[in-house]
């Protein structure tokens, strides 16, 4: 399919419309909680899987609020005449967000989701009719140019990004606008960019209903709208990732070679991201044979920026294939045509020797430290979103780890973190355990074995005693050498500060 077959999309210059617009979705609680009260929990689960019935049966009624979900959320024409009380329809006709389906019925252009924001706010995503529930292939629709709207993996990354006060902020590939109206928040200036000329329009439009302030919007593919002397104190990005053969699907596809897009997009935001910024992705990357993936993701770093890069998942070739074929909706195609895409995505991934791909979050800090650090790990484990808190807190522990040798550690105070057990593992009855295990239960959730001293270490970090005290204490109790104690121990209270479980005083 071809741009040609998308809707018309309203004006994006029309505020007096729009705002009319929002007041009458807020008058009638077309909002993230009002669509929540109204479809009740399990069908509005069922709406990001996809599914529309219990939707719709959920809003066979005609109170002001059934109508737009169908209008806008469900994209049912509904009777002009029982839309002129909740909506300015003229306005809307007039204006684009609206048009005429058969001799008294509107239909709605966009989709329009309501979508809560982190402080309460009542924010709306504009995305292509069919895209806010469950994905292009979620109602067949996948055109070309087609703009999604809210799925699992942009929230991710909203909730993943450090939320604090900045001057600049630059979304890349900003799609509907999702990220770019995050940072409204909290940025001064919001730079948006989008090599799809429809998705800079529908952001415009995501943020002129959300009440949000404009973006510097711009047409281009990564950083080709940067200014070389523009830098920026945050920057996201959940960029057409997906590894494939060939770029079909705009808003998924890099239509680089392999992982390319994702190399390049981290490797050039070095230069791009002032001292002390941070900067979030989403991305894919290749494991190929021979080669640990993790030495692939550390090459990637730019100099001059710490970098936490987490593998949340890891498919093979097939798996991965089938995913994005479903995604697009191939697999309701012709069986002869899916047959020949699945062999054009097995023929791309032999030919690199890509045995699976790995999916995950890379966050990078400016930082002027002379060596700095990188952490690449795999965690496929449940996590506690919103996650940019915790970012933060790895970032300030490097910052402190940097700065104080195990002399330095020893004469520090500590606390123990909120929220962190401690579990005994080993066979019934038995008179010690085999192991203790710290477990948190909150940000990333974390488990770690520590041994008998670290475990009772931890439990006395209350920030009223140095570590090296605390080990003397400990030395004295068990009836150990408290200079070999305090020789050996730094690393793992090294372990601890670095993952979380304490805290310096």
């Amino acid at each position: 399919m071809s741009n040609a077959s998308l809707s018309p999309l309203p004006c994006a210059d029309r505020p007096d419309v729009t705002a009319r617009l929002r007041d009458a979705l807020l008058g009638a609680s077309f909002t993230a909680d009002g669509l929540l009260e109204l479809l009740g929990a399990p069908a509005y689960a069922a709406l990001s899987r996809s599914e529309t019935v219990p939707a719709l049966r959920a809003t066979r009624g005609d109170t002001p609020l059934e109508r737009l979900v169908r209008l806008f959320l469900l994209q049912q024409p509904v009777p002009h005449a029982r839309m002129a009380d909740v909506l300015p329809v003229d306005a809307c006709l007039e204006s684009g967000w609206l048009v005429r389906a058969g001799d008294d019925e509107v239909a709605a252009t966009v989709d329009v989701r309501p979508y809560g924001g982190p402080g309460g706010e009542d924010w709306f995503i504009v995305s292509d009719l069919g895209c806010a529930v469950g994905g292009a292939g979620g109602i067949g629709n996948h055109a070309e140019g087609v703009v999604l709207g809210v799925g699992g993996a942009s929230m991710t990354l909203a909730g993943l990004t450090v939320r604090t006060p900045v001057s600049a902020a630059l979304d890349l590939g900003t799609g509907s606008g999702i990220q770019a109206l995050h940072a409204s928040r909290h940025a001064t200036r919001v730079t948006a960019t989008d090599v799809n000329p429809r998705a800079l329009h529908i952001t415009a439009l995501t943020l002129a209903l959300s009440g949000a302030q404009d973006a510097d919007l711009r047409e281009g593919s990564l950083y080709e709208p940067v200014r070389d002397d523009e830098t920026y104190d945050l920057i996201v990005s959940n960029p057409p990732f997906v590894i494939s053969p060939g770029a079909r699907l705009t808003y998924r596809d890099g239509g680089m070679a392999g992982d390319d897009l994702c190399r390049s997009l981290v490797q050039e935001t070095g230069e791009k991201l002032s001292e002390g910024g941070f900067a979030h992705f989403l991305a894919n990357w290749q494991h190929v044979e021979g080669e640990d993936w993790t030495d692939r993701l550390r090459s990637w770093v730019p100099r001059g920026c710490d970098a936490w890069i987490v593998q949340r998942e890891v498919q093979d070739i097939t798996q991965y294939a089938e995913l994005w074929l479903r995604d697009a909706g191939d697999h309701r195609a012709d069986p002869a045509e899916y047959q020949a895409r699945y062999d054009a995505w097995l023929d791309e991934f032999e030919a690199r020797k890509v045995k699976a791909v790995g999916f995950g979050w890379i966050t990078l800090r400016r930082t002027a430290a002379a060596e700095p650090s990188v952490t690449v790990e795999e965690w496929p484990h449940p996590v506690e979103q919103p996650l940019g808190e915790t970012v933060r807190a790895h970032f300030d522990r490097v910052d402190y780890l940097r700065t104080h040798d195990d002399a330095a550690l020893l004469e520090a105070n500590f606390t123990l973190a909120g929220e962190v057990v401690q579990e005994q593992v080993g066979l019934p009855g038995a008179e010690d355990p085999e192991h203790v295990v710290l477990r948190q239960n909150r940000g990333m959730r974390r488990a770690t074995r520590v041994d008998t001293v670290g475990a009772g270490f931890a439990g006395v970090c209350d920030g009223t005693m140095s570590a090296g005290r605390i080990l003397d204490a400990i030395a004295q109790l068990v009836g150990e050498d408290p200079v070999a104690l305090r020789d050996r121990t730094p690393a793992q209270i090294r372990l601890l500060v670095e993952q979380g479980f304490i805290e310096p005083a």
